[in-house]
C-alpha cells in the first residue's frame, strides 16, 4: 500500500507517532470525538457552513503574493501565502471555525482552549462570540505579559483568560491547565486544541481544517506559474498547525520538498531552545507519542523561544513522522535570526510578520533553492502582537 504522510491510520498513528495516551477521565470525550468527527465534518451541510464562513467571515481565499524584492535578494521565486490577512491576523481562525461548528453539533455549551502567542486564543474567543458560547482560555503567565495586546482582544471578545502559573509559565503549562479543566468538566465542554498536537483525533482534525491553506496554494500557484506544484513549501513549526495546513496537499507529491523551521532560541546548545527535532527524542506529551525535549529520566525540558507560539517542547506527530522518515527537511533559527528576518521582510516587502513566521524567513538561504525554483512560504500571522519585541530590537523601549 502506498504510504500517505497526510493522514494517520485508524488508531491515529503517523508511522510510530500519534495515538491517544489519555487519562481514563478523558476517554469518553476523546472517543466521542473520534467516533463522530469525520462523519460530521464531511457532511455537505457542515462543509457548506464552514466554507461560507471561511469566505464571508475569515476572508478566504488569502492571497498568494509574489515577493519580488525578496525573490531578487535570494535569487529564487518566493511566494507568500498571506494567512496574516485572515480575520484575527493568523491562520488559527481556520481551525477554530471548524471546531466550533463541530462542538455545536456535539451539543457542547462551553469551550476551553490553550494559547501561547495568543492568536489561537483570539481566534477561539472570536468564534465563541460569534456563536454565543462561553469561552475559557488558558495562557502562561509569561505569555500574558509578552502578548498583552492579544490578551486584551480576548477579554474584549468576552473570553475569560486564566494564567498558567506552573513550570515555565508558557504554552506547555497552559496546555496542562486546559487538560485539567477538561478532566473536571467532561460532559458539556469541548477543548479546541490550537495545533496538530494532542490525542487522536486532534492532530488529524486540526490538519484537515488547516488544509484549506495548501488547497488554495495549488490553484493559486497554477494561475501564476502554470504549475500547481512548487519546489519548496516552507513554514515555521512549534506544534505545527500552519505547517500542516501548508504541506497537506503536497505531502503525497514527492517532487515538492517540505521545509520546517523550528525555534533555536538562544542557540541549539544554549539550554534555551525549542528545536525539538535536534534536542528531543521519542516520548509522550499532551496525549500523543511524538518527539519531545526531555531529560534522561523522561522529565519534559523547559523550552525557550522569543516567539510565544514556538515555545513548545514537542512537535505534532505528523511532523515527527515527516522528520524521522526524511520526508521533511527540518532546520532551526535563533531568536536573533528571526528578529533580523522580520526586519528584512518589513523593509523589503512592507509586511511585518509575526515572530513565529519570521523563523521561516530566517532559513531561506539554507534551503538550497535555485533561480528557477518556486518557493512558497506560509506567512502564518501578522506582527502586531510582537511590536514590543520589535521595539526593543530598535532600542525604542
Amino acid at each position: 500500500m502506498e504510504v500517505s504522510y497526510k493522514n494517520p491510520d485508524l488508531r491515529g498513528y503517523y508511522g510510530k507517532f500519534g495515538g491517544a495516551y489519555i487519562p481514563e477521565m478523558l476517554y469518553r470525550n476523546v472517543e466521542e470525538l473520534r467516533e463522530n468527527y469525520l462523519q460530521i465534518i464531511n457532511e455537505p451541510g457542515f462543509q457548506k457552513t464552514y466554507r461560507d464562513l471561511l469566505k464571508d467571515y475569515v476572508g478566504r481565499p488569502t492571497p498568494l503574493y509574489h515577493a519580488e524584492r525578496l525573490s531578487e535578494h535570494y535569487n529564487t521565486n518566493i511566494y507568500l501565502k498571506r494567512e496574516d490577512l485572515c480575520h484575527t491576523g493568523a491562520h488559527k481562525i481556520n481551525n477554530t471555525i471548524g471546531q466550533i461548528l463541530l462542538a455545536e453539533r456535539l451539543g457542547k455549551k462551553r469551550i476551553i482552549a490553550e494559547t501561547g502567542a495568543g492568536q489561537h486564543g483570539v481566534a477561539t474567543a472570536t468564534v465563541c462570540a460569534l456563536k454565543n458560547i462561553e469561552c475559557i482560555v488558558y495562557m502562561g503567565e509569561r505569555d500574558i505579559e509578552r502578548q498583552a495586546p492579544n490578551v486584551a482582544r480576548m477579554k474584549m471578545l468576552g473570553a475569560t483568560v486564566i494564567p498558567a502559573l506552573s513550570g515555565s509559565k508558557t504554552l506547555k503549562d497552559a496546555t496542562n491547565e486546559a487538560i485539567r479543566d477538561w478532566i473536571n468538566n467532561p460532559v458539556d465542554t469541548h477543548y479546541i486544541i490550537g495545533s496538530v498536537v494532542g490525542p487522536h483525533p486532534y492532530p488529524d482534525m486540526v490538519a484537515r481544517f488547516q488544509s484549506i491553506i495548501s488547497e488554495e496554494i495549488r490553484w493559486q500557484l497554477k494561475e501564476k506559474t502554470g504549475s500547481e506544484l512548487p519546489q519548496y513549501v516552507v513554514a515555521c513549526v512549534g506544534g505545527g498547525s500552519n505547517a500542516a495546513g501548508a504541506y497537506y496537499y503536497f505531502l503525497d507529491e514527492p517532487s515538492v520538498k517540505v521545509v520546517a523551521v523550528e525555534a533555536a532560541g538562544l542557540g541549539i546548545e544554549s539550554g534555551y531552545s525549542a528545536a525539538t527535532t535536534t534536542l528531543g527524542r521519542e516520548g509522550v506529551l499532551h496525549g500523543s507519542r511524538s518527539i519531545v525535549m526531555q531529560t534522561e529520566d523522561g522529565q519534559v525540558t523547559e523550552p525557550h523561544s522569543i516567539s510565544a507560539g514556538l515555545d513548545y517542547p514537542g512537535i505534532g506527530p505528523m511532523h515527527a513522522n515527516l522528520f524521522e522518515s526524511g520526508r521533511g527537511l527540518f532546520l532551526s533559527a535563533t531568536d536573533e535570526q528571526a528578529l533580523d528576518a522580520a526586519f528584512q521582510v518589513a523593509r523589503m516587502e512592507g509586511i511585518i510578520p509575526a515572530l513565529e513566521t519570521a523563523h521561516a524567513f530566517a532559513a531561506i538561504d539554507r534551503i538550497g533553492c535555485s533561480s528557477s525554483d518556486n518557493v512558497v512560504i506560509c506567512l502564518s500571522g501578522r506582527g502586531d502582537k510582537d511590536l514590543a519585541a520589535y521595539m526593543k530590537k530598535m532600542n525604542l523601549q
